[in-house]
């Protein structure tokens, strides 16, 4: 366990360190991926919690952590604009993680109107250039 810790902690002090020095190279984008919401739909009114089933064409999904071409996992934003090229995917309340290579969330949100959209990042959180972003859905929870 102390040196599953340790090498986190090594692994954050380089992406810190790499993060100093400027911005990250994104990793370049396969020709014709794209990320979309297979559901809900767009205009939708649904109850919390909701899921959200992911839909990729053109690249694969890899648990993060994992390098292979082509490959990357998926992240939720919600109520957010697309994050800055070239630094990590923020991992907090509008930025939702899925490194384990899932397909689909159960997300609990608040009532009220809500923008959902999907980013691909690659093993390091990087989003891909161009992004491979769905487009924005805005759905309303009762």
């Amino acid at each position: 366990m102390k040196k599953a810790l340790w090498l986190a902690a090594l692994a954050l002090g380089a992406s810190l360190a790499a993060l100093a020095d400027g911005p990250l190279t994104p990793p370049k984008a396969p020709a014709g991926a794209a990320a979309y919401i297979v559901s809900p739909q767009d205009g939708a009114t649904v109850s919390s919690p909701v899921t959200v089933v992911f839909g990729l064409k053109g690249m694969g999904v890899a648990p993060a952590g994992v390098e292979h071409a082509d490959t990357g996992h998926f992240h939720l934003l919600i109520d957010a604009g697309l994050p800055p090229q070239g630094a990590p995917i923020p991992k907090d309340e509008q930025h939702l993680h899925f490194g384990g290579g899932q397909i689909q969330a159960s997300v609990t949100l608040k009532p009220g109107k809500h923008t959902l959209q999907l980013l691909m990042g690659d093993t390091n959180h990087l989003s891909f250039d161009p992004p491979v972003a769905s487009p924005v859905i805005t759905i309303t929870v009762k």
